[in-house]
């Protein structure tokens, strides 16, 4: 294959996002007709849908608070109005804290196997 002919991943189909994001297809459609303004993947000619790594992150912020959050989506309007920068911030940190507690799970099974089976580290 050619350089010219590499072609690089920056558009996502909506099937993909909804894997990643472990959320049904329909509902990526429905976050989008209800966040018109924050959600606007690409579509071709045929209508079919291309999600940017921006549309993901802006799937991933909305999911943040409907799901971990528990907010409406009203609320979710209000929250990204007040501020979306802010709602972005707390977002990651959150997400970044829920991995580090998973990773400290992990790590006290572990050790709680180590000493089950009373091996020494």
């Amino acid at each position: 294959m050619m350089e010219s002919e590499t072609v690089s991943k920056d558009r996502y189909s909506i099937k993909e996002v909804a894997f990643v994001l472990e959320e049904a297809e329909s509902t990526l459609r429905y976050w989008e007709g209800e966040f018109p303004d924050i959600i606007s993947p690409h579509r071709n000619k045929r209508g079919v849908r291309f999600y940017s790594e921006k549309d993901i992150d802006d799937v991933r912020l909305i999911k943040y608070f409907i799901r971990d959050c528990g907010l409406t989506l009203e609320g979710v309007r209000k929250r990204l109005k007040n501020s979306k920068e802010s709602a972005v911030k707390q977002a990651k940190v959150v997400t970044y804290l829920k991995n580090i507690r998973m990773e400290l799970k992990s790590l006290q099974k572990a050790i709680d196997e180590v000493e089950k089976n009373g091996s020494s580290i």
